[in-house]
């Protein structure tokens, strides 16, 4: 069935509130996590899948961007991964090869990097930065830019150092554009800072972005363990070293630091 375009929060939210399913909803909340004590703790799900959300994303990716700050800050978990999805589709279209090194695409993307970190706390999980991040963050760092190398470095330093653990995901996660391009300067620097994170979330992401580096080089990847192994989670070596071959995982895994 085809749907008349959607160009404003409100009409999203009707449309996401209308999709509700309680069984799923169950479902979700148990599987990020929202019990008291635990990561999630809090967070309301309506119980939509992704697939669902994503279609709902392609009728509203026109959006104004003022208008995705209403479903940013949005109770409901799938309607904040609504309107930062959007957000990536708003950068996709500023990537483009007709738009990459055009000065107005250029501000316009800084523009969007800003507002994008400006709200970043409320991606309160980590599905909603796993599924923008990169695509905002990772894309800015590996596009033509009015912001300097220096500069984009600065920004991300501020979210790794932060006291969000979802700010400092954010710095991990962002790291997957470069890396996927063969820059390993993000990777490297982020691995290291954040190696000895207290929590398991930001182990899986350390991991996920070593082995991701490692699919392109592995020498590279060896010579980050070989320095850092022993001050690495456990949780973050075994993410790291999937692609090996088994017996080569076995050394890594029975080194003593």
């Amino acid at each position: 069935m085809q749907h008349t375009p959607m160009t404003t929060a409100a009409e999203v939210t009707a449309r996401m509130m209308a999709m509700a399913d309680d069984g799923q909803r169950e479902v979700l909340m148990k599987f990020f996590k929202t019990a008291p004590g635990q990561y999630g703790e809090g967070d309301e799900f309506l119980g939509i899948r992704v697939p669902q959300t994503r279609r709902v994303v392609a009728e509203a990716a026109d959006m104004p961007l003022e208008e995705t700050e209403e479903l940013i800050y949005s109770p409901w978990h799938e309607i904040r991964l609504c309107g930062f999805l959007i957000l990536t589709k708003h950068m996709r279209r500023l990537t483009l090869r007709r738009t990459l090194n055009d000065r107005e695409s250029m501000e316009k993307r800084e523009n969007l990097v800003k507002y994008y970190l400006s709200h970043a706390r409320q991606a309160n999980n980590w599905d909603l930065v796993d599924l923008s991040a990169g695509k905002i963050v990772g894309m800015w760092l590996t596009t033509p830019s009015i912001a300097t190398e220096q500069e984009k470095t600065e920004v991300m330093d501020r979210l790794a150092e932060s006291t969000c653990m979802w700010e400092q995901r954010i710095a991990m996660v962002s790291t997957i554009e470069p890396t996927r391009q063969g820059d390993f300067r993000y990777v490297l620097r982020y691995a290291e800072k954040l190696k000895k994170h207290p929590h398991d979330l930001m182990h899986k992401a350390v991991g996920w972005m070593l082995r991701e580096m490692g699919k392109r080089d592995m020498n590279m990847l060896r010579a980050f363990l070989s320095q850092n192994y022993a001050d690495m989670s456990r949780t973050s070596l075994r993410y790291a070293i999937e692609r090996m071959e088994e017996d080569e995982r076995r050394q890594w895994l029975t080194m003593q630091p």
